[in-house]
């Protein structure tokens, strides 16, 4: 199996993706594994990092965390997990642990799709496995961290995410580079396979460099009665970041949660966007995205929703602010019904900050910078859904941290 997808990636090498600025790839240098040592803790790594890994909501101390998983370059330096109900690996032990993990590589992302799924396939395998056996409820997330600490560094992982039957697993992962890198290039492929009755939350913040290219490719397959909750918050400048998840709601009655907070600055291109192909009776979805565009940023927003099947319903929405004449906010909402008993429905709005509501600010002693960025971070601010209290609060902190910089 995993032989057939070296040889298409082989193929593919030279593919350039459907969408986004095209990267070459060879411009950047790859690490060997094992350039890193692993630790014990994540409380072992350098002070200057762990202040960056609070920042995407990675928790050096792992107090209140079922498990933590660190990917420095291509060195896995952690895959711990606090409990026997939950499996976190390094992928390339998983594959040599259990032989049906092979089955599950490239089934939901095509390895061929192009040359960055291509070039994740090829040399030697990094990133994550994460497993909740049948029946498992964490109590505390699982945290995942892909971090870049030097220059010119190109980082690539497959990840792997099973939520066996009956089981619940959230996640927190957060991406980053180190203070002193502006250069780097990220791809990562993650697979997410979510059995009957379980579910995955997942939420991700991501904090680059400056001139830093980022090609994340995911895909979740849904069973029966599975639901799947994502988080995507993402304020800080980057040169280009091109991803588009997709969720194939096979099951009956699963459904698919996708909320995306988007801040472009400086001179950043974010296309980013979700796809969710509804194939099972009854299966659901909704799509919420709230964009702020400034300086000469530009941000492509995306959204897709099919309707495949009979009683299935979706909800797209998308609403973006443009804070200067050298930024935009390219809205592009997709609806497609192949089926006579369904409901989907799109809201898209670009639009400017209100002049009222600055008014009403200043006359109340702020300026009228200090009024805007209220606005700002009152509009990126919205209520986070679908998770636990707990995790809900601790998400809202992670955006409100984002957020001190828009």
């Amino acid at each position: 199996m995993l032989q057939n997808s070296v040889k298409k990636a082989k193929k593919a090498k030279e593919k350039e993706a459907n969408l986004g600025e095209d990267i070459d790839i060879e411009e950047f240098k790859i690490e060997e594994p094992g350039e890193h040592e692993s630790v014990e803790s994540l409380e072992e790594i350098p002070k200057k990092y762990q202040n960056t890994l609070l920042q995407v909501g990675v928790d050096p101390k792992s107090d209140e965390r079922g498990g933590s998983f660190m990917m420095m370059g291509q060195s896995e330096i952690i895959a711990q997990s606090h409990t026997e109900s939950i499996e976190i690996l390094n992928i390339g032990d998983a594959l040599k642990k259990y032989d049906w993990l092979s089955d599950y590589m490239w089934n939901a992302i095509a390895v061929d799709t192009d040359k960055y799924t291509a070039e994740t396939a090829l040399g030697d395998p990094g990133g994550f496995f994460i497993r909740a056996k049948p029946g498992a409820k964490t109590v505390f997330p699982i945290q995942a961290c892909m971090f870049i600490g030097d220059e010119r560094l190109a980082q690539k992982a497959h990840n792997i995410v099973i939520a066996e039957e009956g089981s619940e697993i959230h996640m927190i992962t957060g991406c980053a580079t180190g203070t002193d890198v502006s250069s780097a290039l990220h791809i990562g492929v993650s697979e997410f396979y979510i059995k009957k009755d379980a579910k995955i939350s997942y939420t991700m913040v991501h904090n680059w460099g400056e001139q830093v290219e980022v090609r994340p490719r995911t895909a979740i397959i849904l069973d029966e009665n599975a639901t799947y909750v994502n988080n995507y918050i993402l304020t800080s400048p980057v040169r280009t970041i091109q991803s588009y998840p997709t969720a194939y709601c096979k099951g009956d009655n699963s459904k698919v949660l996708f909320q995306s907070i988007m801040g472009g600055q400086k001179d950043s291109i974010l296309d980013l966007g979700s796809r969710v192909i509804l194939e099972g009776k009854g299966s659901s979805a909704e799509m919420i995205s709230r964009a702020v565009s400034k300086d000469q940023s530009q941000i492509y927003s995306r959204g897709h929703l099919a309707g495949k099947t009979q009683k299935c319903k979706g909800h797209l929405e998308c609403h973006g602010l443009v804070l200067s004449d050298d930024s935009m906010i390219y809205a592009v909402p997709e609806l497609e019904g192949s089926a006579t008993e369904l409901e989907m429905s799109h809201e898209a709005a670009v639009g400017k900050i209100s002049e009222e509501e600055v008014l009403y600010l200043t006359s109340r002693g702020l300026s009228e910078e200090e009024a805007a960025s209220m606005i700002v971070r009152g509009f990126l601010s919205m209520d986070i859904t679908g998770l636990p209290p707990e995790l809900a609060a601790e998400t809202k902190r992670m955006l409100d941290q984002s957020l001190k910089g828009m």
